[in-house]
């Protein structure tokens, strides 16, 4: 698989503890919305260190976008992303297939799983098809939600959060529930869009099949 040696744009931060990285992009360069590929930072014992981000910027863009959660507790890759800065350089390999859009449903995302869900979406503002799809986004706190403005723009009361460790008046709290997804989800036989950490996905997909919905409209995430 072709790997492409490529300059950081800008890094900036989409929450306190997310960044929000663009490189330039290759001539001929092109990914379906929600497409991830694998990257390292070309330095000095991290050029091996590859490892699987989503594109959050639109496949018509002319720069590539990650939008990245770091750890810094980690001491891995997305810790030494803390470094990064203009000039310095990325490896990029070339895009794979995860998650893609296959018709209007409800987005279901847990943390930094929301991050395949932001080309999606921007794909489909482009093009004025956002129509009646949702978001529900699951996060410990307001200050986790990525995004948040640009998303509440798009989706209005279909931008639907759930906060577990905070209490605002103007989110819902605690987990998503079967009752909350029947409450805010409605229709089985609608396509069920699934990203966030393990345990979170396993969970959700119960949710869903004690709702009634069948395994060919859910489609996940998977790396």
């Amino acid at each position: 698989m072709e790997q492409y040696i490529l300059k950081v744009k800008s890094v900036e931060n989409a929450t306190h503890d997310v960044l929000r990285i663009t490189i330039e992009k290759p001539k001929q360069f092109h990914f379906e919305p929600g497409q991830a590929t694998e990257i390292a930072i070309n330095k000095k014992d991290w050029e091996f260190e590859l490892r699987p981000f989503t594109f959050t910027c639109l496949p018509s863009d002319e720069y590539l976008e990650f939008t990245i959660k770091t750890y810094p507790e980690h001491k891995d890759v997305t810790n030494e992303l803390l470094n990064l800065k203009t000039g310095d350089e990325m490896i990029v390999g070339e895009p794979w297939g995860t998650i893609g859009y296959k018709g209007p449903g409800i987005f279901i995302a847990g943390g930094a799983g929301v991050t395949p869900f932001i080309a999606i979406f921007r794909h489909l503002h482009s093009k004025n098809e956002i129509g009646g799809n949702k978001l529900i986004f699951a996060n410990k706190t307001s200050a986790d939600i990525i995004n948040k403005d640009e998303f509440s723009r798009m989706l209005g009361d279909n931008f639907i959060n759930i906060l577990s460790h905070e209490r605002d008046e103007r989110y819902a709290q605690g987990y998503i529930t079967p009752d909350f997804l029947k409450k805010h989800a409605g229709d089985p036989g609608q396509y069920y869009y699934v990203c966030g950490p393990d345990p979170m996905m396993d969970a959700m997909i119960d949710h869903l099949h004690q709702l009634g919905v069948d395994d060919k409209f859910i489609v996940k995430e998977e790396f």
